[in-house]
């Protein structure tokens, strides 16, 4: 097994071995849950129930909910037993590499999933600042009178820039650190549940007529609110990224990804009805600060103010969560040469991968200039593909020609998580807007292309000289 990080600024060859005495497992379980829960609840809900309720046009959206947590379960399922089984850094690229390694066409898959990450995880990203400068309009509503160049979206852009350089720091301080932040998130949305609870009014929960009635219309709503809903759980597989730097990671990866999973189900469900109990959901439906008019219309501004405030504290969790889990994606692919060598470059005292996570702050900054529904659907749709597919294919190929020994967690009830997650995966991706699916098959061919270049300038690059004695 090697270590997440070498001990210097160096290009590391690809082949050289690292000690695993060098390794910092410094992530135990409520370190590892505590990154999932931050990075799963974030301020998704908050910008993203207006549009959950538009899709099916009325509160029987909240169906999507349970659908999308059944999803995600069987999908957990298979990230808990490939963690398990493939401790190692940078999440489902290491997964791919080990489980596609065989095959002739191998490492085609670990390079198409680090090329759309780099797309996809941007734009998970760019939409939590997003939604930040939503609510901070609410706080500052002179907002948009600011002369900055691209308006509020500057302030988004330079968050994500200044998130990524607070991260070049040791993993062992961070680690302490996503405890606290998730603390404050956690804060958060207990305050809005206990209120909304409260002040519950079921009459505002009435079905629209033919709410359910099985129609085109019908299927179509619920795939968009499921791409809602999955967007919001996206996280629960956090600790996968950071592997080689988890205590136990065949007990304390599979035990993080399922109670956080179950934590945030119970907190997303709780609190969209907590919110539409108060606020009628035609009315919640058109609102862009949703959360800040709940407490308003429950305790005045002030309330909704402080409410506002520990809103964005929670954008900084999920997106010092988000960040510090995929900066590590494309390091790790490009220390063991399935990705482009300046990306493995780090720095000699923290060990931070900087290049990797200054790339992430550049994307997610300049994404922050497109509009939060596309970046929401595109962030779920261009993943489906190569990550979330690719590996329920590749795990039941290994089932098959790995020892049972090589898997020390196994999913319950095998093979139907892996085909309730696949099936509910493939749904959601023809569900999306036709822009969106051409999109991500866009990336999916660039991709191809990019990987022939690089199979090209890797054959023809000169050989790295061997470090000294």
């Amino acid at each position: 097994m090697e270590n997440l990080l070498p001990p210097t600024g160096t290009d590391p060859a690809p082949s050289a071995p690292q000690s695993p005495s060098h390794m910092d497992r410094d992530l135990g379980l409520p370190q590892a849950a505590a990154l999932n829960i931050a990075n799963m609840v974030g301020i998704g809900p908050f910008i993203t129930i207006p549009t959950f309720l538009a899709a099916m046009n009325g509160p029987q959206a909240m169906i999507a909910w349970v659908i999308a947590a059944v999803l995600v379960t069987a999908d957990g399922l298979v990230w808990s037993e490939l963690g398990a089984a493939f401790p190692g850094s940078g999440g489902s690229y290491h997964f791919l590499r080990e489980l596609f390694e065989r095959y002739r066409w191998g490492r085609l898959m670990p390079f198409l999933f680090i090329w759309q990450f780099l797309i996809s995880g941007a734009l998970e990203m760019a939409s939590g600042y997003i939604g930040a400068v939503m609510y901070l309009k609410y706080l500052w509503p002179s907002l948009d009178e600011l002369p900055l160049p691209g308006g509020a979206s500057c302030l988004a852009a330079t968050a994500a820039l200044v998130v990524s350089l607070c991260l070049l720091q040791p993993i062992r301080r961070l680690g302490l650190l996503s405890i606290i932040l998730c603390a404050g998130t956690l804060l958060t949305v207990v305050v809005v549940i206990v209120a909304g609870w409260l002040n519950f009014d079921a009459s505002l929960l009435r079905l629209p007529e033919h709410a359910f009635r099985l129609d085109r219309q019908f299927v179509q709503g619920l795939g968009a609110a499921m791409m809602i809903a999955i967007y919001d759980y996206l996280g629960y597989y956090n600790v996968c990224h950071l592997g080689e730097e988890v205590r136990d990671p065949a007990r304390t990866i599979p035990r993080a990804v399922m109670i956080s999973i179950a934590v945030v189900a119970t907190i997303y469900f709780s609190m969209n009805l907590a919110i539409i109990g108060v606020i009628p959901w035609k009315e919640a439906s058109t609102s862009q600060n949703i959360a800040a008019l709940f407490m308003e219309r429950l305790y005045g501004r002030s309330a909704a103010n402080a409410l506002t405030l520990l809103i964005l504290w929670t954008v900084i969790a999920c997106m010092f969560a988000i960040t510090l889990g995929y900066s590590r994606i494309p390091y790790a692919a490009a220390r063991r040469g399935d990705f482009f060598q300046i990306f493995s470059r780090v720095l000699p005292v923290s060990r931070a991968p900087y290049v990797s996570l200054l790339a992430l702050g550049m994307l997610t900054a300049a994404f922050c200039f497109v509009d939060l529904a596309t970046v929401i659907s595109a962030a779920v749709a261009v993943r489906i593909v190569v990550q979330f597919s690719g590996q329920i294919v590749g795990l039941i190929l290994a089932r098959r020609v790995l020892p049972r020994e090589r898997f020390p967690f196994r999913m319950w009830l095998y093979p139907l998580p892996c085909l309730v997650a696949l099936a509910g995966w493939l749904f959601v991706f023809v569900s999306a807007e036709t822009k969106v699916i051409l999109g991500s098959l866009a990336v999916l061919a660039s991709g191809a292309i990019g990987f022939a270049a690089f199979q090209f300038f890797h054959r023809n690059a000169s050989p790295s000289p061997p470090p000294p004695a």
